[in-house]
């Protein structure tokens, strides 16, 4: 930091010139807010107190450097204040910029990169018993002897509901020592709402900044705000993670049973970085960086960009926020995002990052339609209306109840405004999904506004993703159901029907499946890492939820507002795999990150419960881009033979091979690393990664070398042999074809060669695994073969 300060007060004359000549030029733009991203921070100076002081000294005189402090306007001399200051893992800060200004400061040699702040979105009981299920034979979790409650895991989402009977601390020991951290006031939320399960809760403005703020500054620093979670997202993600064990719950009856986290022993520290209108990137960032300095052991960020507006590495404030928490020691998972079923969609992909799709379980919840006819058919739906068999009501089509001047195919789609209401209410309308960027909810409360009875949607593309539609008579159908509706409307004057509410369907087979929504690899920004990495369950999951008493038509009549509630998103997979994380690392409290990652990747499951190969929601055997490596195991990840450490010369590498500067990576690392002399991007396959993916292996140019390195954390003078699953074509050899471990050798590296010769164009899927005659280490690869 000496050396910044150093640097800020002997700028040359003409630097500065220049930076107030285009600081001048900048008046007229509008202010945003941006990150300005320094690297890794020094650790010896994060020893002094007063480091937060000193660097906000520095980083005022940057922007003071920038901000021409010369005009009047007391809008510009307001900007030359930090709104985040990065001070721990991370150094950096957050300020008020025109673009002008903030490309200014890009090119200051103490900077890494700038860049605005965007929004990003959230990603919207017997899920732990499936997984445990599918370790036949092993024991349960809570039977295991060695848990650790001293784990912390970090929930960086919309804040949290202390009252919920998830997080009381019934049976928990003290607070571990170690822990840094704070349990922060607000409004609503006192310092006796944290515990010794929820140790500790962080809130911030979550509002994404603008001009306003620069007007309203003193409002925003005096706005009513706590850590309480007023939306239910956080709630529900960091009660999967670790939740305690709470009896009886449901949701209104449904899913009725013991609802738990993924290791209930487990604190929780929460971080409300998250509004109803998203969550600030520079928020986030900072949230990282104190949850680092607080104390966590992983971090779950159920939180991610959009899928067409991806930032690379050194733009992205998770991406650059989870590689200085790996660099600590401290694990990030996040959420893949929810753009499937189209490829390229997964987000949060950089390679220190968790990546994690969504899934089934072996529960459905259906409701049945039967029509006048007699003829009854089943579909998903979660509704709680008080229908029965005998509230029969005329079923109608959307476009035969269009609104004037309405095009059928939008009255079809039930489009808002598209509906006559008078032709609606008191009937059951039937709409078709051509439209998806029309969700379900806009479609039904379209049909309820219009005081209908009910709505059947006939849609194949969801099918398996129970929509929640509260207290109104609802139900999904596929298309070939949907036809024999329409069918009866068209051959009869006067068509009638009822829907039945819904009922839990328990041990569905096939599970798991992909989900539909759950985002699809591979990597918009490289290819070579395999991404997703795993896949958890994340359809309709029963969590703890904050009451919705507010809500018109929520709650069922005469009954209070349901502590739990089902919701589907890979918002609600991310957690159960930090829950599975947890809990490993409560058994083997020694392993790093890393070699957590790598035992739930080469252990995780390629199989349903009926014993054959993951399937997508079409039906279609899922590849390696939809599931990562399979489905998580925890049990089986306990003892996993080998393990793969991705250490940080290999994320530096990375960075190098992708085209990063020196320079930067040395900023990033706070270290003097040096970048190989070849590099280039077909070389990130070879980071020491629990998976291989390839983008490119041309057919003509021969075999293309892949290098590993494994290290045993099972039995000394252990033998494994590796066994090779590839699709026709594709010539895949391993070398060498035994790995042998003596007391005094712990790693061992092997190389794969490919040759696509014969093999057919496009992405190839297959595995490696090395067995001991007892444990098998699975390595699922991806080759794009041109």
């Amino acid at each position: 930091m000496t050396k910044l300060i150093l640097l800020l007060t002997c700028l040359s004359l003409p630097w500065l010139l220049i930076n107030i000549s285009r600081a001048s030029a900048s008046i007229s733009e509008t202010p945003k807010h941006y990150v300005v991203y320094m690297g890794a921070s020094d650790p010896k100076l994060n020893e002094n107190e007063g480091n937060d002081q000193v660097s906000e000294s520095a980083y005022l005189q940057l922007l003071s450097s920038i901000i021409n402090p010369s005009q009047e306007s007391e809008s510009e001399r307001e900007r030359i204040s930090i709104v985040h200051n990065y001070n721990h893992a991370i150094r950096g800060f957050s300020a008020m910029l025109t673009e002008s200004e903030a490309s200014v400061l890009s090119g200051d040699s103490e900077v890494v990169s700038v860049f605005p702040d965007t929004m990003l979105q959230l990603h919207t009981t017997r899920s732990w018993d499936f997984l445990e299920g599918k370790a036949a034979r092993q024991s349960t979790w809570a039977s295991h002897k060695h848990l650790s409650d001293d784990v912390i895991v970090g929930l960086i989402d919309t804040g949290i509901w202390p009252e919920s009977p998830s997080f009381k601390d019934e049976g928990v020991g003290p607070v571990p020592s170690r822990w840094k951290g704070i349990c922060m006031e607000g409004f609503d939320f006192k310092k006796s709402h944290c515990n010794r399960k929820l140790i500790g809760a962080r809130y911030y403005n979550t509002t994404l900044l603008s001009k306003s703020y620069l007007i309203n500054k003193s409002h925003y620093g005096k706005a009513k705000n706590s850590p309480r979670d007023t939306i239910g997202h956080g709630t529900h993600t960091t009660s999967i993670a670790a939740g305690a064990r709470v009896a009886n719950a449901s949701y209104y009856g449904l899913a009725k049973g013991v609802a738990r986290g993924g290791s209930p022993s487990t604190r929780i520290a929460s971080y409300k970085t998250c509004s109803a209108e998203g969550c600030s990137g520079a928020t986030i960032l900072k949230a990282i960086d104190d949850a680092i300095k607080d104390g966590v052991d992983m971090i779950s960020i159920s939180i991610g960009m959009g899928s067409l507006f991806q930032s690379d590495y050194l733009n992205d404030p998770i991406a650059i926020g989870a590689f200085h928490a790996e660099q600590m020691g401290v694990m990030v998972i996040c959420s893949a995002g929810n753009d499937g079923p189209d490829p390229y969609t997964a987000v949060n992909t950089a390679p220190w990052i968790f990546t994690v799709a969504a899934s089934s379980i072996d529960r459905d919840f259906q409701s049945t339609v039967i029509l006048g006819n007699g003829q009854s058919f089943k579909g998903s739906s979660i509704n709680l209306s008080n229908h029965s068999r005998s509230n029969v009501y005329p079923v109608v089509f959307g476009k035969d109840v269009a609104a004037k001047f309405t095009p059928a195919s939008e009255a079809s789609n039930c489009y808002p405004g598209s509906l006559d209401a008078k032709k609606v209410v008191g009937k059951i309308v039937v709409c078709v999904n051509d439209d998806p960027t029309v969700s379900r909810k806009i479609r039904k409360l379209v049909v309820e506004d219009a005081k209908a009875e009910g709505m059947i949607l006939i849609d194949d593309g969801e099918k398996g993703v129970p929509f929640d539609s509260d207290i109104f008579s609802f139900v999904q159908v596929d298309n070939d159901v949907g036809s024999h509706i329409l069918k009866y409307i068209n051959s009869t004057k006067k068509p009638t029907g009822a829907i039945i509410p819904t009922v839990e369907v328990l041990r569905q087979r096939p599970a798991p499946i992909v989900a539909f929504f759950s985002s699809r690899g591979p990597g918009q920004i490289t290819e070579n890492i395999l991404k997703p990495d795993i896949m958890a369950p994340g359809v309709a999951i029963l969590a703890a939820m904050i009451p919705q008493s507010d809500e018109p038509g929520a709650v069922p009549t005469g009954l209070k507002p349901s502590d739990f509630a089902l919701k589907s998103g890979t918002s609600m997979a991310c957690p159960h795999v930090t829950g599975a994380a947890a809990f490993i690392k409560s058994v083997r409290p020694k392993w790093t990150s890393s070699m957590i990652r790598s035992a739930l990747m080469t252990t995780a499951s390629e199989y349903n419960n009926m014993g054959k190969p993951l399937t997508n929601n079409s039906n279609s055997i899922a590849s390696p881009h939809e599931t990562g490596v399979g489905e998580i195991n925890p049990m089986k990840a306990l003892n996993p033979g080998l393990v793969f450490e991705t250490t940080l010369e290999d994320y530096l590498q990375f960075l190098c091979y992708y085209g990063y500067t020196e320079k930067n990576i040395r900023s990033m690392s706070n270290t003097k690393f040096t970048c190989p002399k070849l590099s280039m991007e077909e070389l990130i396959s070879n980071i020491n990664y629990p998976s291989i993916s390839i983008s490119q292996l041309n057919r003509h140019h021969g075999a293309k070398v892949i290098k590993r390195s494994v290290t045993n954390v099972g039995p000394f003078n252990s033998t494994y042999i590796a066994k090779v699953h590839s699709p026709q074509g594709l010539v895949v050899k391993v070398s060498p074809e035994k790995l042998f471990f003596s007391k005094g050798v712990k790693s061992v590296p092997f190389r794969v060669s490919f040759s696509g010769k014969d093999a057919q164009s496009g992405y190839n899927f297959g595995s490696i695994t090395w067995f001991d005659g007892r444990r098998s280490v699975r390595v699922v690869f991806s080759v794009n073969v041109e």
